[in-house]
């Protein structure tokens, strides 16, 4: 898997995929701390709405970026972005009011829904390679769940010393990293196929595909089966331990740590068990795992004060943090298959906009829902949620028989001569 970080490229912006992800991380926990401060036993609802808030930005910016990205170069655009979040994290420390918090989270998310796509779409340029290009999802994703561990853990661990809000601080800097390290290499440049049609073609042709596509209609319900999970961890965590186990700020880092450390165990033993499974038996079991974690999360919730509640909702979080993985890691190989290559940075952003428009859903669900019903009326109607779209995604999904007519979608729909070869010959 490290073999790919012999391409100089791909090592320097992997390094800042990192560094701004352990930032992200940082902000992550120091906004649940800041919502409990504001809200006290409401800060589901605050965080809910704050991440609803992120969605919005990332479902409505992230298209029309891309549409408008071949008139900026993409290595401007993601240092931009860096430096607009690195700027907002700044801030966000003195904040004193609940609207404060949901201003500055959109200017924020708008910069990683540019910043975001345009990472993704220059990866498969910088290396071309299938086999190349599949060990660097891997480790994308390795990193995604390394933060997810490392994160929390030098959260829990800066917390012990410092306020939260020195935690913004670190932020700051994992985004001013990763902008210097996009700026020390040169990206190569998209291809002419990217640089025509309007605007507003551009933006929607992505959109076009995931509906065509039966893989990619697939693929969407997996993502909120995976919105679901993640929703009810993300913004309920700090509500679950400091709320119903009445344990220290501390342990949510601790908590959400849990999540990561099942994310990196599936992410580690992934690159073997791809070599040898189809991309659909891995990812369409793991979206029907959600519910039975959503059903042993509900009793967690309504058993009252008992010592064996605290473990069992770490191992609850590992295993969320798990299937989300077996999910989200083979996701970049499933996009590549499925269209031409002209289209991936189309549907990279399509891809982008969509999965987060499943969190714009399940964000205030689980934040509002357990505001106002309760942490098990949110657990319940999450879970059903989750099984309703692996049932979907198993529906939709070509089994290996049909995968022809899911390629030959695709060509139709991009009405790309150059995808159709591909497929006659793939």
């Amino acid at each position: 898997m490290l073999s790919v970080l012999r391409d100089r490229t791909y090592l320097h912006l992997f390094a800042a995929q990192v560094v701004a992800l352990i930032g992200t991380g940082l902000a992550t926990v120091a906004l649940s701390l800041l919502a409990y401060d504001l809200a006290g036993g409401h800060a589901g609802s605050v965080l809910g709405t704050a991440l609803a808030v992120k969605m919005i930005a990332y479902v409505g910016i992230a298209p029309l970026v891309t549409a408008l990205a071949h008139r900026i170069p993409r290595r401007t655009l993601m240092v931009a972005a860096d430096l607009t979040r690195a700027g907002v994290a700044l801030l966000l420390p003195f904040v004193g009011q609940v609207w404060q918090v949901y201003a500055l989270i959109f200017v924020l998310q708008s910069a990683s829904a540019a910043f975001t796509p345009a990472f993704q779409s220059v990866i498969p340029e910088v290396l071309p390679a299938e086999r190349d290009y599949t060990r660097a999802l891997s480790l994308s994703r390795l990193a995604y769940d390394l933060e997810s561990l490392a994160s929390p853990l030098l959260a829990a661990a800066l917390l012990t010393v410092v306020g939260y809000h020195w935690l913004f601080w670190g932020t700051t800097v994992g985004f001013l990293a990763s902008a210097t390290l996009v700026v020390s290499v040169v990206l190569p440049r998209p291809g002419a196929a990217q640089h025509d049609g309007r605007v507003a073609a551009r933006a929607a042709r992505g959109s076009r595909l995931f509906l065509a596509v039966p893989r990619l209609r697939a693929l969407l319900a997996l993502d909120l089966a995976v919105a679901a999970a993640g929703a009810m961890v993300i913004v309920n965590t700090v509500v679950y331990v400091r709320d119903q186990l009445g344990r220290p700020a501390g342990d949510v880092a601790v908590a959400l740590g849990a999540y990561g450390a099942g994310s990196i165990a599936v992410a580690l033993l992934l690159p073997r068990l791809s070599d040898r499974r189809p991309d659909r038996t891995i990812m369409i079991p793991a979206g029907f795992a959600v519910a039975p974690l959503f059903a042993a999360l509900g009793v967690v919730t309504v058993a009252g004060p008992a010592g064996w509640r605290w473990p069992v909702l770490l191992a609850l979080w590992a295993a969320f943090g798990a299937v989300s993985s077996l999910v989200l890691t083979p996701t970049g190989r499933v996009l590549r298959e499925a269209v031409a290559d002209d289209d991936l940075p189309a549907v990279f952003a399509a891809q982008f906009s969509l999965s987060h428009g499943c969190w714009l859903l399940t964000y205030p669900l689980a934040g509002w829902l357990g505001a106002t019903a309760g942490l098990g009326a949110a657990d319940a109607a999450l879970g059903a949620l989750a099984l309703a779209a692996a049932v979907l995604a198993a529906r939709a999904w070509p089994r290996p028989a049909t995968r022809e007519a899911d390629r030959t979608a695709a060509a139709v729909t991009a009405g790309s001569q150059t995808f159709a070869a591909k497929a006659q010959h793939g």
